[in-house]
């Protein structure tokens, strides 16, 4: 394929419009980051003050864990759409809006209910915070150079999640733990006081309310929300309430399947303005991708739940401590994801990156299988150092290739896709294991664990991750402890193997991937307001050849918009 010359990235020029705008993405991002992992700390205080009892699992899963991603992914269609609608600026407020009011409510709450709710509403404007970033920075960049900006809000992501436990410990050892939650409030507060002032970007104003409201898929929504709820509550419940093969978990989780399945058909045949338009999937790089950011998803959440579960029951450590040696896992991804941008900014070629991306996971995958109680903390931080590398070498490079066969008027509705696809892999980055380990525990501590009343406490598997901490298994004498961490080791080591099957799956469909030349010309329709980004060109035209790009190929029919 060609590659286009060093003169192209030169003819995008940032400016202090722009960069308000990047620290406004980022201060938004912040919220969300933050708020991932600030309540662990806090949560057997909140836990203890509230009684929340057995009722702590949905203060954590509607927001935080798989909740969190399932409430995500089940909106991020519809703010893509809406983002195409109503425009960028106002949905991105209402966005931020649903995140603060969610704080304030979990904050205020007096009861269990109250802070599930709070939490839900945060988790509906987390979910929309992740999609209109990437929106947005796709409206104000060259396809080319997209990742180069998301690394920057990436950065702060990071940082944000990394000091989240830290900030949490700190709130309840000073004030009370409602601050875990307050906090959030100014800092929203002063996002959307930047968001108001500073992104202003066009927007369609042709239509009027009733045909834009006329224009949303109603139907289509309703039918993702309903399949995401059933599935909710089966990845709530399942393997920790009840058992994976209680009647009560399977038949929601085929209603939630089958809805996907009815969604889809829908969106094809029935909805007159698709919130995922089949489009989407007709060409090969953009389905190739769509399906490698679900696995790669998945890989990721596999191992940030399960390598905890390794530091503490294996080796005894606490949680705080296990947080802390899971560092590596998310902080060594940011160098991975530097440098990948770099090289594509610099060569336009992502097919390579991913290939080194994924072969690389295989190989951390393939380490982690090596984990057992005699392994020392340097072995565990490199395998984690390997393992980030590989993920981060494609965090920041998939999007951009799933958006580079596609007309820039759908760079919303793919954005969109790209983070329900992401949304989906993480959900069952944390399902599949689990189910895998409950089994394989039960299987293994038939063999290893000679006392059958120690057995019992384990409930065939189903208790094995919910008792995954160090004080429960120290509890037990010398013995009955050693072969209560050995199951733990023996059952691990096999979703690790198995990880090593989804990573080489990812591999060997990107081999698929078709490599096409990203764009170096900025084709949008949501531009800065008083700019003449459309059609910024490419080396070699001059100022007359950049104004009729602008005027011919960048517009875009107003009742499309």
């Amino acid at each position: 394929m060609g590659v286009d010359g060093p003169g192209e990235e030169a003819a995008f020029q940032p400016d202090g419009r722009f960069w308000a705008i990047i620290v406004t993405c980022s201060v938004t991002c912040l919220l969300s980051a933050l708020e991932n992992t600030v309540v662990t700390t806090a949560l057997p205080n909140i836990v203890g003050e509230l009684d929340l009892g057995g009722n702590y699992v949905w203060v954590t899963n509607v927001f935080f864990q798989t909740g969190w991603a399932l409430l995500s992914a089940a909106v991020q269609p519809l703010f893509g759409q809406l983002a195409d609608i109503y425009g960028r600026r106002w949905v991105t407020m209402v966005i931020v809006a649903f995140f603060t009011l969610g704080s304030g409510i979990a904050g205020g709450a007096t009861n269990g209910a109250m802070l599930i709710a709070g939490r839900a509403v945060q988790g509906i404007g987390s979910g929309g915070i992740y999609i209109i970033i990437d929106v947005i920075v796709s409206d104000l960049v060259p396809l080319r150079l997209r990742g180069n900006y998301i690394a920057v809000i990436l950065v702060v992501y990071t940082v944000g999640t990394a000091i989240g436990p830290w900030v949490g410990g700190e709130i309840v050892a000073t004030t009370t733990w409602r601050w875990v939650f307050y906090i959030n409030l100014p800092i929203g507060g002063a996002a959307m006081v930047m968001i108001y002032l500073f992104l202003r970007v066009q927007r369609n104003r042709s239509q009027t309310a009733m045909q834009k409201l006329l224009r949303i898929d109603y139907g289509g929504n309703a039918i993702l929300v309903g399949s995401i709820v059933a599935i909710l509550y089966t990845l709530t419940y399942g393997g920790t309430k009840y058992a994976w093969s209680a009647a009560g978990i399977l038949v929601p989780l085929i209603i939630g399947l089958a809805g996907l399945v009815v969604f889809m058909w829908y969106e094809r045949t029935v909805a007159a303005e698709p919130v995922v338009p089949p489009a989407l999937f007709r060409n090969r790089t953009s389905s190739i991708i769509f399906a490698a950011t679900f696995l790669n998803s998945a890989l990721v959440y596999w191992i940030l739940f399960f390598l905890p579960v390794y530091f503490q029951a294996v080796h005894g450590t606490s949680a705080a401590r296990a947080g802390v040696l899971l560092l590596p896992a998310i902080l060594f991804g940011i160098p991975g994801a530097i440098i990948a941008v770099l090289l594509l900014a610099r060569f336009g070629r992502y097919k390579p990156l991913h290939l080194f991306g994924f072969a690389v996971s295989i190989v951390g995958c393939g380490l982690f299988t090596l984990l057992d109680e005699h392994s020392t903390l340097a072995l565990y931080v490199v395998f984690q150092m390997v393992a980030a590398i590989g993920s981060g070498f494609v965090l920041n490079t998939l999007l951009p290739a799933a958006q580079a066969q596609l007309d820039e008027r759908h760079q919303a509705a793919t954005t969109a896709a790209w983070s329900f696809m992401r949304s989906l892999g993480s959900i069952w980055g944390v399902a599949i294991p689990a189910a895998v380990f409950d089994n394989r525990f039960s299987q293994v501590a038939a063999r290893t664990i000679a006392d059958p009343a120690v057995r019992a406490l384990f409930d065939g598997g189903n208790r094995a991750y919910e008792n995954a901490h160090a004080d429960f298994i120290a509890s037990f004498p010398p013995p009955v402890h050693d072969q209560i961490v050995r199951t733990y080791a023996d059952a691990l080591r096999l979703i690790w193997q198995i990880s090593i099957a989804f990573s080489a799956v990812n591999f060997l469909i990107i081999i698929f991937e078709k490599e096409v030349p990203l764009r170096t010309e900025l084709e949008t329709e949501f531009g800065l307001e008083d700019s003449s980004r459309k059609g910024a060109a490419v080396e070699g035209r001059d100022a007359g050849e950049k104004g009729q790009a602008g005027a011919g190929e960048g517009e875009v029919d107003a009742s499309a918009a």
